[in-house]
């Protein structure tokens, strides 16, 4: 994904020559709020922070009901900390638990409809992710307004996931599953809870950071990077930098795009009307966040600019930068297997996108 993306990035400045305006359409917020959950959520993982989860996950008997458990933890927390941050908390979970029960073979399936979970779960509110933000900011809809008309697409899919799980265990349903507790659960040490409660303290700074949508937010990174600074300055070694550099290449890409007079005036033409397939072919390119931005100042219909963006994430890894993030956790634990995770990711996405993409498109005569 790191060379893809900065090829397009370079590309990209070729198409339109590159001046200071280029800087100030980067998502900086984005890339901010990702580099402070990395961090912090490295320092989780290190700390052991997750083991309530783990304790929790260890009761239920059955592969299906495990499943479920994350994939709708997923599906509901991706509505408030955004669809990126609830996969960077959920997936390596998903990994961990799997291992310990000796069922690694379905944690590709689990973790693709884990990616469904958090495109789906996050198009309810108005922060549940990047484009959903824009796009509430720039409708000037009230929140109700916003949920009401994206809580048919929700609640079908929420619907779908539970179909789609009890189908892939429709074998063994019954079946037990024994996860030793001892293997996955590591002892929390004396000297770690200094660390453990400034991760905690951090953490909880950065959501409430993301709920309130303050423009605090260069001072909230500030405060994440003195904090690991004074309790384990070498956590920030373990910071997945590629993932960053790869947003970051995203956006160049699809600000330089946007810059450029010719491809503007294309797009003023074509686009009115159109918008849900628009929407849906860009994203496979520059992903849905960046389309979406790239795509508003020439939508007549809002309704089927937001479903379709809401929508591309099902169609390539692409289509989403959450699907990127879930893509990226996976092969840092499995290197060399990033062809299988395309493939079992790209098979169990297209038959959710079958499902949903013509219903999605009938939606978008319900006028905002």
């Amino acid at each position: 994904m790191l060379p893809v993306s900065v090829l397009a990035a370079v590309i990209s400045l070729f198409i339109t020559k590159p001046d200071k305006s280029l800087l100030s359409a980067i998502d900086w917020h984005t890339l901010g709020t990702l580099f402070m959950m990395l961090t912090v959520l490295e320092g989780f993982k290190q700390e052991h922070l997750f083991n309530p989860i783990l304790k929790l996950s260890a009761r239920f008997k059955t592969m299906a009901t495990l499943s479920l458990f994350l994939i709708f933890g997923v599906f509901f927390s991706s509505m408030f900390v955004t669809n990126d941050v609830s996969l960077i908390i959920f997936v390596p979970l998903t990994i961990m638990l799997f291992r310990g029960a000796g069922r690694e073979e379905c944690i590709l399936p689990v973790i693709s409809m884990e990616n469904i979970a958090a495109i789906r779960g996050s198009l309810l509110m108005p922060f549940g992710s990047p484009q959903n933000l824009f796009l509430f900011e720039q409708s000037g809809v009230s929140a109700l307004k916003f949920i009401t008309h994206m809580s048919p697409l929700c609640i079908s899919s929420a619907v779908l996931l539970i179909i789609f799980v009890l189908v892939y265990y429709r074998k063994e349903l019954g079946k037990k599953t024994a996860i030793n507790e001892a293997e996955i659960v590591s002892k929390w040490e004396p000297e770690g809870r200094v660390r453990r409660i400034t991760y905690l303290v951090l953490f909880i700074m950065i959501l409430v950071t993301i709920v309130t949508r303050t423009k605090l937010w260069p001072f909230a990174i500030a405060v994440v990077i003195a904090g690991v600074l004074a309790v384990n300055r070498r956590l920030f070694k373990s910071v997945d930098y590629v993932l960053l550099v790869t947003f970051f290449c995203f956006f160049v890409f699809s600000s330089s795009i946007t810059a450029n007079p010719v491809i503007g005036d294309f797009l003023k033409r074509n686009v009115g009307g159109h918008e849900y397939i628009w929407v849906i072919l860009l994203s496979q390119v520059i992903s849905n966040v960046p389309a979406t931005i790239v795509l508003y100042p020439f939508t007549v219909n809002l309704a089927a600019l937001i479903y379709g963006a809401d929508t591309a994430g099902l169609c390539s890894l692409i289509g989403s930068l959450a699907s990127v993030i879930n893509y990226r956790i996976y092969v840092r634990e499995y290197p060399g297997k990033g062809k299988k995770f395309i493939l079992i990711f790209t098979l169990v996405s297209w038959i959710f996108f079958i499902i949903v993409v013509i219903p999605g498109y009938l939606l978008t005569n319900w006028k905002w």
